[in-house]
């Protein structure tokens, strides 16, 4: 017997076909099941370390186990402590709620296991994530010189924007970013990982609408170029992640065009609401940025990770990422053939384009549409109730499927340090109730509850049934 066909014996790692088939057909049934009981669940279950430690401590096995019983690990325990981010009543933070065709398509990813760095090693993969960055680029207005990538999500899009913005120009001095103070954290982040110094990142404030207030970005431009600073980049909202909000996009373009300052958009929130009227008319702008940011795992419903930056000139995207080692002689096609590693972080990378390409030619635009434009409704029956209430208090009107607002029932005259300790409780109650999950935030320094509608699975119910019990918790705790 020659070397291979022993190992062939006594090779572990390649299960035979009836016990792949078993296990997959297991995992299928046990995700059907999840999905079709959703609403029976809770919204979050959750732990502390020291019962996570305990549960779950151990070396590393030497010898295998049985893959039924690690899979009913996994779902029956591992997967039981987390938040169900796609459960009708999950309202906190930013929900995503994947469609079935992503999640498909995420299995075949997985199953033909493709290395989508490079045109040589993934035509068709490649093919397809320019076909659906097109659609993107339609979407959201920009001409036919834009292009962009996949990413992780947001964050990654982001750092790309910022560090393409760097690339694109000649400048003395310190370059200096521009952003909203209800702007997302990894834009701050973005820009210490690009090299912008601390001393050279403005916050800008808000309005009461917390839309980005021009006249003190006029004047602090000015400020900087008088002072010897490279004014260079705005960064601005296309949906806040606190309430919602959208800046003046199209003021700010024509500042960012007069003052020869790039625009980018961090439209990883709100920018697919693009795709219903209501939601254009409130994005009115996003097609005059130089760079937008778009995160498909949110309203585009598709499963993480699924980021996206759009540029619009991509040239200057691949300008910025591009680079030619000699072990990659081979993969240089010409330029037509696009090497995505030319164009991000990632040299390995896997094809997110997919999930999105499935997902929409199996179930059409339409059905995207309608979704969001549905979310934007359930969130304004939500202001709705809460202006109504006698109970609740409106800090934040609905915004792109976004509301905020605190228990502060009419009659107590509460100070506001009572007013956060409770509205701290009700959520603390709502939470381990189990029947939704709600998030909190800070708006000019008041603590809110804050409701973010963006789940296909969401009805009249589950909204108006968590407004409800947040309201029949305060009213226990003040009784």
């Amino acid at each position: 017997m020659d070397i291979d066909e022993q190992y062939k014996k006594i090779n572990a790692l390649v299960l035979d076909e009836t016990e792949m088939r078993q296990l997959g057909y297991e995992a299928v049934d046990l995700i059907v099941k999840r999905w079709s009981n959703l609403h029976k669940d809770v919204a979050w279950r959750g732990a502390d370390r020291k019962e996570m430690e305990r549960l779950f401590r151990e070396a590393a096995p030497e010898e295998g186990t049985p893959s039924a019983e690690i899979l009913d690990c996994a779902v029956n325990q591992i997967m039981q402590y987390a938040g169900r981010i796609d459960h009708p009543r999950f309202f906190a933070f930013v929900p995503s709620s994947p469609t079935w065709p992503t999640l498909i398509a995420d299995m075949l990813v997985s199953g033909f296991n493709v290395f989508q760095g490079t045109w040589l090693e993934s035509a068709g993969p490649s093919q397809i994530e320019l076909v659906v960055l097109d659609w993107f680029r339609e979407w959201i207005g920009f001409p036919s010189t834009a292009g962009g990538v996949f990413t992780s999500g947001g964050s990654a899009a982001n750092l790309c924007a910022l560090v393409t913005a760097r690339a694109s120009y000649d400048y003395s001095g310190d370059p200096v970013l521009y952003y909203s103070d209800q702007g997302h954290a990894s834009i701050g982040r973005a820009a210490r990982i690009a090299g912008f110094k601390s001393y050279a990142v403005r916050s800008i404030p808000t309005d009461n609408e917390y839309k980005m207030d021009l006249d003190v970005l006029q004047e602090m431009i000015h400020q900087d170029r008088d002072t010897g600073y490279q004014p260079l980049l705005v960064s601005a909202n296309g949906g806040a992640t606190n309430t919602g909000t959208v800046d003046p996009l199209q003021e700010l373009s024509g500042i960012c065009k007069k003052e020869d300052l790039w625009f980018h958009i961090d439209a990883a929130y709100g920018g697919f609401a693009v795709l219903c009227e209501k939601g254009r008319a409130a994005l009115d702008g996003i097609d005059l940025a130089d760079s937008v940011t778009l995160d498909p795992h949110k309203w585009l419903f598709q499963s993480y990770e699924t980021g996206c930056l759009l540029v619009r000139d991509v040239s200057k995207l691949e300008s910025a990422f591009s680079t030619n080692p000699e072990y990659l002689q081979d993969v240089q096609m010409g330029d037509d053939h696009v090497n995505f590693s030319d164009r991000g972080l990632q040299l390995s990378r896997s094809f997110r384009a997919l999930k999105v390409w499935m997902s929409i030619k199996t179930l059409g635009l339409r059905v995207f549409r309608e979704a969001i434009q549905r979310s934007m409704d359930l969130a304004l029956a939500a202001e709705d109730y809460i202006a109504d209430s006698v109970e609740l208090e409106l800090l934040s009107s609905q915004n792109l499927g976004i509301v905020c607002y605190r228990y502060n029932p009419a009659g107590h005259e509460l100070d506001s340090v009572h007013i956060e300790n409770l509205n701290i409780e009700i959520q603390k109650q709502i939470l381990s109730s189990g029947y939704a999950m709600v998030s909190s935030t800070r708006l000019r320094g008041s603590y809110s509850l804050r409701l973010c509608v963006m789940n296909y699975r969401s009805t009249l119910n589950d909204v108006l049934g968590t407004l409800r019990s947040v309201e029949e918790i305060g009213r226990s705790i003040l009784s």
